[in-house]
């Protein structure tokens, strides 16, 4: 499923800012701010698609 796949892609993309943010680069953590915007509309997206699946399946 493609957007699972984004999903997982945008998690891993972010990984080294979010060790940045942590460690106190105001930069980093807005990064990480606005990915982790982007990775909850990607799972509402994904959660979408298998509820799709399940009622077509039903």
């Amino acid at each position: 499923m493609e957007e699972y796949e984004l999903l997982k892609r945008t998690v891993e993309a972010i990984a080294d800012d979010v060790y940045k943010a942590v460690g106190g680069n105001k930069a980093a953590g807005t990064r990480v701010r606005k990915a982790m915007q982007d990775i909850k509309n990607i799972a509402q997206d994904v959660r979408k698609k298998i509820l799709d699946i399940r009622v077509d399946e039903g």
